[in-house]
């Protein structure tokens, strides 16, 4: 998708009245764009060459890309690094920071950069307990929760002041983003969750994976009843969706992964299939399209844990983009930077 007004292809755009960052996420999603996010997990490596390979999977497939944040509570190449390196060949990003393990002045410190580096999405969360990953010694900071620290980006933004009251010359303009969880109990909490984060600053959300499509639609009637889907000042959701590679995988991230709801027809239907990873995809089609169709909900995050590949087919064969192409690096280029390419490696 290009604009009429972009300077370069790739390049931050011109802010536009209403919006609050020079990003395409949100440009997409405030034109009534169907919008695609996913995600690449950082590598266990310092190769900048792996990272662009990761990411250029999703080339004309996704309007922005997460790095991930330690995830799990595991340590892998930080969210900030890849952002650094997919922005600088003009991917859209959204910077993860997870409150876990810095404190407030660390948090702001990443705001101001990752903005200065181009990352115009930021998505605050709270952070996975570290006895979850692999480093259980580890000392958690939680100095701030995702509600807090959404908060104290809007004050770095709209009032251009740290949260100490010092001022800030130039502010980051950033499109603030937090996580939700529509999918486990207390489901009457949840909107209620959601909506303490947009008076905190949430303008996306991107949830936990969704297998039940009954309780994701009573969630946005409630989401809707809160009158958080319409105005100048509407939150826009992107349920997250993804293929299950067998029923014993669905098994398990079931008992094990806090917070992932699968009911037992998913896994019922996973065991009667012949080709239990083609199902799982055809599964995610199934969803992502019934998803598309739930009035308030504006995009969807597809999490493909090590099967990133499978994205271009899911969203190509579901036709969610009509048509549109999400703008990729060289896209407009005969001469596109390719990740093996010795400008890639020399990143």
């Amino acid at each position: 998708m290009k604009f009429d007004d972009e300077p370069v292809p790739g390049y931050s755009l011109p802010i536009l009245p209403g919006h609050v960052s020079p990003g395409r996420l949100e440009r997409v999603l405030r034109a009534g764009k169907f919008a695609v996010t996913s995600e690449i997990d950082p590598p266990d490596s310092a190769d900048p060459a792996e990272v662009l390979k990761r990411a250029a999977i999703f080339d004309g497939y996704v309007d922005a890309i997460n790095a991930t944040d330690g995830s799990g509570a595991n340590c892998h190449m930080s969210s900030a690094g890849v952002c650094s390196l997919l922005t600088r060949v003009g991917y859209a990003t959204i910077l993860q920071i997870s409150c876990r393990d810095r404190n407030r002045i660390a948090m702001q410190g990443e705001i101001l950069g990752g903005a200065a580096m181009g990352a115009c999405n930021l998505l605050c969360l709270t952070g996975d307990g570290v006895q979850a990953g692999d480093h259980p010694q580890a000392k958690p900071v939680f100095d701030l929760d995702s509600i807090s620290l959404l908060q104290v980006a809007r004050g770095m933004r709209d009032e251009h002041r740290f949260e100490s009251g010092r001022r800030i010359e130039t502010p980051p303009r950033i499109f603030l983003g937090a996580a939700e969880n529509p999918f486990v109990p207390p489901l009457d909490w949840r909107p209620l969750r959601l909506a303490k984060k947009v008076a905190a600053g949430a303008q996306f959300i991107q949830t936990q994976y969704c297998f039940d499509i009954e309780r994701l639609r009573d969630f946005m009637l409630k989401v809707n009843d809160l009158g958080l889907l319409e105005g100048p000042d509407r939150v826009f959701i992107l349920p997250g969706i993804g293929p299950l590679a067998s029923a014993r995988s669905a098994r398990w991230i079931r008992e094990n992964v806090p917070g992932v709801h699968i009911p037992d027809a998913v896994i019922t239907r996973l065991e009667g299939a012949k080709n239990q990873k083609e199902e799982g995809k055809r599964l995610c089609m199934d969803l992502l399209n019934e998803i598309r169709e739930i009035p308030g909900v504006s995009g969807a995050h597809i999490m493909a844990y090590r099967q990133e590949q499978s994205v271009a087919e899911i969203i190509e064969t579901t036709g969610v983009l009509e048509g549109r192409v999400p703008w990729y690096p060289g896209r407009d280029d005969p001469k596109a930077l390719n990740p093996e390419s010795p400008e890639a490696l020399q990143l």
